[in-house]
């Protein structure tokens, strides 16, 4: 048993009671294909899911496994961090954890989900299914669509292995017999065209009134033999290879923006970290391709279906087998029809997505931009397409003279390209953009309007948790403030100023912002409560975060639970703090919801003796975004919202016992169930019952 006295001998960052991070990230994308067999869900939301798995799964080998594999291969240092744990032994793990849950996936799509859908009338055709009165369409698809795109490459010395993009579908395939100069061909590869769609629906002629779609994949392997004319095609397999996409950018770049550019094409040709193959591929075939990508056997997956699941998504004309359709809401106070600069004079607006709509945010915007007495808008852009509303707006609002100022973070993985072209339609209208500070990402989710009213200057404030995206909105959970307070409004100024300008820290009033006050801020709140408890008060931390590994926050937080103060944990993915261990984190429970929508809200409670303390932030509990990026935490100060994200974002979300998964000491997960006799609780669905 570990006393308090003992751990505070520890360092946090030799300490061995820390989860593993990327075997915790493994646990939650495990969570998330648990959602698949849930027979509560709606069968398209269930397919829905093992395609989030899929997503999931490919973003954590692109990022996390290969960054593990780069640390092997170039580091003296084989320990993954705070855990302690070896680097080797980790990829042997995950190894073993992603092919447990790549074989249960394809089970799930094989032998519930799509049997079920059939049932309904919709069906995916792959090679083995399909009929004799299939074939003609398919000749016909295959000789108007594809051929002319397709492009076969016959592997000799005059026709290397191929370079094959990050995640693309191909063949290989086995060949005998020589082509029309002579050559004994064996191999060929044949790349799948990305133009193609993988999912083509067939027509009512042939599947009569039901949704029936064959894969591209079946196309080309029912006419694998028409791409080499003379030759024998003795075997025709699918691969799919995934590469190291992380993208590293030098600190002494003159423009962020042609540094990037150059990135981005290499992202899709970096270091192979993974291999997919169909079942029915020979040994010696699979282990042809893995000493091309220099992998393996652990890096080797037999799926039992199509190798791209991301790509098995379709606009299906089956309501009935999705959720039921909900009408987005809006908060009491903008059921007006005053302007919402005139709501905001008299009082604080608290937005929760995605119970309520994303749409004030736009109309402040929009009424900002045609407002004559609007002088300035500025805005932190993290995730927005070009042709979202938001951008069209400032867009506009600069091309009626306002100064409008776009701080546009254009290092939001894997949305880079589509962040150059923001930067590109703003600067066109006439804003100034600038891209924050190099070496921070500015990850902060900021508003700021500047009006003249009575000859005096007004400021007007949105801050939120989660990023500018209207669609993300109606899928993600997150909190957004809309304020005239004065100090904010102040506080937030002046993060701009620090954003687009040089000087020094700059000294706030009510906002905490990393990389500079955010840390310190909440070892101090923490320690506040130990205080409490230790002089026989009561003490309470709640925290809702994404992810949860940073080390002194959690060897602050196991302090406070031998303290006596009791915490709730509400974390998504990633948890490094372990839970319920005797001794040292007693009074800490961990759980995690997976639901309907994403669960994105940062909140922060502190019970502080009864005069009780909330924020709302733009940062999970990492190293990352408390040191390397820029963030912000705000205060809720009026009593009201602050009592409604009390209980509406956090009491009720501990209340859950059919949607939540508590962590247990040893780093395992468990459902949770409604005990015997008490009715299921599911938190998303008391938001959408009663949100107002």
């Amino acid at each position: 048993m570990t006393s308090l006295n003992v751990l505070a001998n520890y360092s946090p960052h030799t300490l061995k009671t820390y989860i593993n991070r990327d075997l915790s990230l493994l646990e939650f994308h495990k969570r998330v294909l648990a959602q698949a067999k849930d027979t509560e869900y709606p069968l398209l939301e269930r397919l829905n899911f093992l395609i989030i798995f899929a997503r999931n799964l490919d973003e954590f080998f692109e990022i996390r496994v290969a960054s593990l594999m780069q640390q092997v291969e170039l580091s003296s240092n084989n320990t993954s961090g705070p855990d302690g744990a070896l680097l080797s032994e980790i990829l042997t793990k995950i190894s073993q954890l992603a092919h447990e849950a790549v074989e249960e996936q394809y089970k799930i799509l094989n032998y519930n989900v799509l049997p079920q859908l059939q049932g309904h009338g919709v069906k995916f055709i792959q090679h083995a299914d399909i009929l004799e009165k299939h074939k003609e369409w398919i000749k016909d698809y295959f000789y108007t669509e594809v051929q002319p795109v397709v492009t076969p490459i016959s592997l000799d010395p005059a026709h290397p292995f191929p370079r094959l993009a990050n995640k693309s579908l191909n063949f290989i395939v086995t060949l005998e017999g020589k082509d029309a100069f002579g050559r004994q061909i064996d191999l060929a590869i044949v790349p799948a065209p990305r133009s193609l769609p993988r999912l083509v629906k067939l027509p009512i002629k042939i599947s009569g009134e039901a949704e029936h779609y064959i894969l591209l994949s079946a196309i080309i392997q029912q006419h694998i033999h028409e791409l080499f004319p003379g030759m024998t095609t003795t075997g025709c397999y699918q691969f799919r290879v995934t590469r190291n996409a992380d993208l590293t950018v030098s600190e002494d770049v003159e423009d962020l923006a042609i540094a990037l550019k150059g990135e981005l094409s290499s992202r899709r040709f970096g270091r192979a970290v993974r291999l997919e193959v169909n079942k029915n591929c020979p040994e010696n075939i699979a282990h042809y391709l893995l000493e091309k990508f220099d992998l393996d056997q652990e890096q080797l997956y037999r799926v039992d279906g199509p190798v791209n699941l991301v790509r098995f998504i379709s606009n299906f004309n089956l309501p009935e087998l999705r959720f039921p359709s909900y009408i987005q809401k809006l908060p009491k106070a903008l059921y007006t029809k005053k302007s919402i600069f005139d709501v905001l004079k008299t009082e604080d607006v608290l937005l929760h997505h995605p119970f309520h709509s994303f749409a004030p945010v736009i109309k402040l915007l929009r009424e900002a931009a045609r407002d004559p007495h609007v002088l300035a808008i500025k805005q932190t852009l993290y995730r927005s397409g070009a042709d979202s509303e938001i951008v069209q707006v400032l867009a506009e609002a600069a091309r009626n003279g306002k100064e409008v100022t776009a701080v546009i973070e254009l290092r939001a993985r894997f949305d880079e390209e589509s962040n150059i072209e923001v930067a590109n339609v703003l600067q066109e209208a006439g804003a100034v953009v600038v891209y924050g500070i190099v070496g921070y990402k500015t990850h902060a989710k900021m508003i700021l309007i500047v009006r003249r009213e009575m000859d005096k200057i007004k400021r007007y404030v949105h801050l939120g948790t989660g990023n500018y995206h209207s669609t993300n909105a109606k899928m993600y959970t997150d909190y957004g403030l809309l304020t005239s307070d004065a100090d904010i409004c102040e506080d937030v100024h002046k993060i701009f100023q620090e954003l687009t300008g040089m000087g020094k820290m700059v000294k706030l009033k009510k906002l905490f912002h990393a990389p500079f006050t955010l840390h310190s801020q909440l070892l101090e709140l923490i320690e506040h409560e130990i205080e409490n408890s230790k002089a026989g008060k009561k003490a309470q931390i709640i925290i809702k975060v994404n992810a949860l590994t940073e080390p002194q926050l959690i060897h602050a937080l196991y302090k406070a639970s031998q303290a006596g103060v009791q915490i709730d944990l509400i974390v998504r993915s990633i948890c490094c703090l372990r839970p319920q261990v005797a001794g040292l984190s007693d009074n800490i429970r961990v759980r995690s919801i997976v639901g309907r929508y994403l669960e994105h809200t940062r909140v922060y409670y502190f019970y502080n003796n009864g005069e009780s303390k909330l924020y709302c932030a733009s940062a999970d509990w990492m190293g990352r975004n408390l040191f390397s990026r820029i963030e912000t935490c705000f205060p809720i100060e009026d009593k009201k919202l602050r009592k409604q994200i009390l209980e509406d974002g956090l009491n009720n979300y501990l209340k859950d016992n059919r949607r939540a998964w508590e962590l247990r000491a040893d780093g395992s997960w468990i459902q949770c169930q409604p005990s015997h006799g008490k009715a299921v609780y599911i938190a998303q669905q008391q938001l959408l019952n009663y949100t107002a």
